[in-house]
């Protein structure tokens, strides 16, 4: 899967307001993905940090990208579970988010997710998800 094709997963399979997040596939792999939120002050929440929300978003999101490039397209799949730990706050970057899937069973997929700010070395949140995998 190129990262054309999973940017076309986020045009053709996700609700409008996760589209207007403006998610851009940056990197797609065999058991991996990385996606860039940008920088917006709509998503930004009182004293100008980026809203965790919106960071929960692509980190769903994303995992959703990397279970298809592992499947070799997208299938029908849910959340199960999500966990989210936010280390720091973000003002005024991108955001990258890096997905890599630590298992893929049959119906289920575990993946590790960490958010960095452009630029910059040190994780702003750590979340972890589990997948249904319907199809």
């Amino acid at each position: 899967m190129t990262s054309e094709d999973a940017q076309a997963i986020l045009r053709e399979y996700f609700a409008p307001w996760i589209q207007r997040l403006g998610l851009v596939v940056e990197e797609v792999g065999e058991r991996h993905a990385v996606l860039r939120l940008p920088w917006s002050d709509d998503l930004a929440r009182e004293g100008g940090g980026l809203c965790g929300q919106a960071m929960m978003a692509a980190a769903d999101t994303a995992t959703v990208v990397a279970v298809s490039a592992a499947r070799g397209g997208f299938v029908p799949m849910t959340t199960v579970q999500q966990s989210t730990t936010f280390q720091r706050p973000v003002v005024g970057k991108d955001v990258l988010v890096q997905v890599r899937l630590t298992k893929l069973g049959r119906t289920l997929a575990f993946s590790e997710i960490t958010l960095t700010a452009d630029g910059a070395e040190e994780p702003v949140a750590q979340a972890s998800t589990v997948y249904a995998v319907l199809g």
